[in-house]
């Protein structure tokens, strides 16, 4: 099996149930970077549409963390990713997609770069409450120039108008921006969705 950034297969076709067997026939394995800031919501998304139990790398959060990273927004955290998250997501009889979540503290940043090697593309969450967390993994996605889309984790409630939210951030147009609940399994996959139909555009415009 071995990682590509070729055209994806059909984004229609992204399908899995839990505990799902990987296919004998599977040979092509995409690799999907998940990231963001601080508990913006990036394991609930791998563990949400991931078809296998997730592999998780959750902590409980310690005094000495709580006085490193920045708690402003969640104040009730109490775990936190220290390594990836990892998930699977089966798109038909020979492609997998492979889910990592990236841990979102500063600290952690310096991980992000090899997470981006690779990738057929990346999904940025972000909390408005927190929107700066957020401007690392866009500089260094456009850096790296890995096509990505931002999803506006709002957990049901919309509490900003994606116009802007596009404009805090000062996305390029091309650049998908929608909005998400990272909780709720067929929310996150109509991110997957948008952002191979991103990747499907980028190639046949020649732009990846």
């Amino acid at each position: 099996m071995h990682s590509t950034t070729s055209e994806p297969p059909s984004p229609a076709t992204v399908v899995g149930t839990p505990t799902a067997p990987l296919p004998d026939s599977a040979s092509q394995a995409l690799k999907i970077a998940v990231v963001g800031g601080f508990g913006v919501g990036k394991t609930t998304m791998v563990r949400s549409v991931s078809e296998i139990r997730p592999l998780t790398t959750e902590e409980t959060m310690t005094r000495a963390g709580a006085e490193i990273d920045d708690l402003r927004g969640v104040e009730g955290k109490n775990t936190t990713t220290v390594a990836f998250d990892f998930g699977r997501i089966t798109l038909d009889s020979t492609s997998v997609l492979y889910l990592f979540g990236a841990p979102g503290q500063q600290r952690f940043w310096f991980l992000w770069d090899r997470l981006f090697t690779g990738a057929l593309g990346a999904v940025v969450l972000v909390d408005t409450r927190r929107l700066e967390d957020c401007f690392y993994a866009i500089d260094r996605l456009e850096a790296q120039g890995t096509p990505f889309v931002v999803a506006h984790n709002d957990f049901g409630e919309a509490d900003h108008a994606l116009e802007d939210v596009r404009s805090a951030l000062d996305l390029d147009p091309s650049v998908p921006l929608m909005r998400c609940d990272a909780r709720e399994r067929g929310s996150a996959k109509d991110v997957l969705i948008r952002l191979a139909e991103h990747v499907r555009t980028l190639v046949r415009e020649g732009r990846r």
